[in-house]
């Protein structure tokens, strides 16, 4: 079992979203009964909306209960270095475009592009780790490959999220 990082609040997030759909369970069960209760179960659009719910919540469910223990919890207050490591936020400069990014690296459960991270298991973010400011990373993207230049790495504990 390989481990996953995430942030003490990353890996809050998770349990409360758990603890959350484990409450919602009795009501997609009670759905479900009321709609078996109107009869013919061929044609009828809520209990096939019910039983979809309940398949999306259990497979949720069961994806979370699998991944908690494979977490390793992170405190990203105390991350500080000259090198590329999950917690880090990293600027980036397309060689050739000249088009400045900045990531924070996290771990996929809690990695948001929206919100300026990504996953340390993403192709950028693997070519990422280990690297210091002034290095240069080739990654293979869909309109080829991109040799990025890191021109800035710091550590702040709230960036990404």
């Amino acid at each position: 079992m390989s481990e996953i990082p995430i942030s003490r609040q990353g890996f809050k997030k998770l349990e409360e979203e758990l603890e959350q759909l484990k409450k919602e369970r009795p009501e997609v069960i009670q759905a479900i009964k009321e709609a078996r209760e109107e009869g013919d179960l061929r044609e009828n659009a809520g209990y096939d909306a019910a039983k979809d719910r309940q398949g999306m919540l259990e497979a949720r469910i069961n994806y979370i209960e699998s991944r908690l223990p494979q977490c390793c919890v992170i405190d990203r207050e105390e991350l500080d270095g000259d090198k590329v490591i999950y917690g880090a936020t990293v600027e980036i400069e397309d060689v050739d475009t000249g088009d400045v990014k900045t990531w924070t690296l996290l771990g996929p459960d809690e990695a948001d592009h929206t919100k300026g991270s990504i996953s340390v298991f993403s192709p950028v973010g693997k070519a990422l780790i280990g690297k210091e400011v002034g290095d240069e990373i080739v990654v293979d993207a869909p309109r080829g490959r991109i040799t990025y230049e890191i021109s800035d790495i710091n550590f702040d504990p709230n960036a990404g999220c």
